[in-house]
């Protein structure tokens, strides 16, 4: 089963070199294209789309999400209206994920892979965590991704805060999943993971091959949490059990960091993800990629699922307090190709597209690409998307599933979940 492209304007990724050709779009995990210039292929395709007029390019990947966030928009006020950082965790976020259940889990993924599949994302690496539900949901979650067709890294936020069971139970979430999955060792962040459960963790992280998904920094309060009751700065912590030491290692945040701290990452093998947007809404400060070296990503930390949004926040967010331009910006949105890549991490082959209806007032080349990168393209230029050689979506309407009663579904779990958080 393929699927040919007809005259494609096609944008190679890493080059940005242009191409008029056909593309042949080959089915199945990790899959290839073929660039057939303005030649027909020679072997039957399943389905044909014409994309004359439009761009063709690489899909799009998320790398830092939150699926159990999904359900938040709308909700109403916390209890208690958040005066720093740790409250708005305490009356806002963990009030949410404690009311999370089976089917609440279950719409909040199917929605995120939604959106994410609409904003031409086919990879969505995801932190999650729902304290009263926590056996089996990592492979709830999987399967929603598997239905909509988005491939997906997964973790649980191990974390103390709920008392040493609750950390037990993360733990072993975490095992039962990376078993028979790739995943990744999540942790909530450094202030609410003492040593033993920081130890487990680290061990487990060995034991599979993988690598640590954690906050880092977000907030001062992680790094006076750490000074205080380590002796020791929250990248040194996690230096002295071997997290920075994978490749697989994803560091979240990264924003209150010394300068000794960016050199350890920066002579690590660790990655970087920036989430402008939830930094400006929680106003814990600004992301400065200074020192770091260039293995930084970019996610929505559970805000949106649109990347070309995210690259753009980053960007002009960064005009004052980073040191960011043009390629600079788009080099971090196109790293979490290289991570999946050096990692052998499964389904972001050459057979993952996107393919937008992108109408300019002015031209686009090789030469100014990038200008349009920053300034022009929105994800409702997503027409069809590819994923693993299968079209997903088509004329922005999703291939795999009823979006109808998925979003139905939706908002009856949601609904629920709001009065249980009400009445908690």
């Amino acid at each position: 089963m393929s699927i040919l492209l007809k005259n494609t304007r096609y944008i190679d990724w890493k080059s940005l070199e242009f191409k008029n050709t056909n593309i042949l779009v080959e089915d199945g995990l990790d899959g290839k294209i073929h660039l057939l210039g303005n030649k027909m292929p020679d072997t039957t395709v399943h389905q044909t789309l014409d994309c004359e007029g439009k761009i063709v390019t690489k899909s799009f990947a998320v790398g830092h999400h939150h699926v159990y966030s999904a359900l938040a928009r709308g909700m109403g006020a916390p209890k208690k209206n958040p005066e720093n950082f740790y409250e708005i965790l305490k009356y806002v976020w963990w009030t949410l994920d404690k009311a999370l259940d089976q089917k609440s889990v279950e719409a909040s993924a199917l929605t995120t892979a939604i959106a994410c599949a609409k904003a031409g994302s086919t990879f969505v690496i995801d932190h999650h965590a729902s304290p009263n539900f926590i056996e089996g949901s990592l492979e709830i979650i999987a399967n929603a991704f598997d239905k909509i067709g988005v491939s997906h890294l997964l973790c649980y936020e191990i974390t103390d805060r709920d008392g040493m069971e609750k950390a037990e139970q993360g733990l072993a979430e975490t095992e039962n999943y990376l078993k028979n999955h790739q995943g990744l060792v999540g942790l909530h962040a450094s202030f609410t993971v003492g040593n033993q459960s920081m130890k487990k963790a680290a061990d487990l992280m060995e034991k599979y091959d993988s690598g640590f998904h954690i906050h880092v920094a977000e907030d001062h309060y992680d790094q006076e949490h750490a000074v205080n009751h380590y002796g020791k700065r929250v990248i040194q912590r996690l230096n002295d059990y071997g997290v920075l030491e994978s490749s697989k290692t994803i560091l979240g945040h990264c924003l209150h960091l010394s300068d000794d701290e960016r050199k350890i990452i920066r002579n690590s093998k660790a990655n970087v993800v920036e989430n402008a947007e939830s930094n400006l809404n929680n106003a814990v400060g600004f992301f400065k990629g200074e020192g770091l070296g260039n293995r930084i990503m970019l996610g929505t930390d559970g805000m949106h699922s649109d990347m070309l949004r995210s690259a753009q926040q980053a960007f002009f967010v960064g005009q004052t307090y980073d040191n960011i331009d043009y390629p600079g910006v788009y080099q971090r949105f196109r790293h979490v190709h290289n991570y999946i890549q050096t990692n052998n991490f499964k389904g972001d082959g050459d057979n993952n597209l996107v393919v937008l209806d992108y109408q300019s007032p002015t031209p686009i080349s090789q030469d100014n690409f990038l200008g349009h990168f920053v300034f022009g393209f929105q994800a409702a230029d997503v027409q069809h998307v590819i994923s693993n050689g299968k079209l997903i979506v088509k004329d922005r309407k999703m291939q795999t599933i009823d979006e109808a009663e998925v979003y139905a579904f939706a908002q009856e779990q949601a609904i629920k979940l709001w009065k249980k958080i009400q009445k908690g």
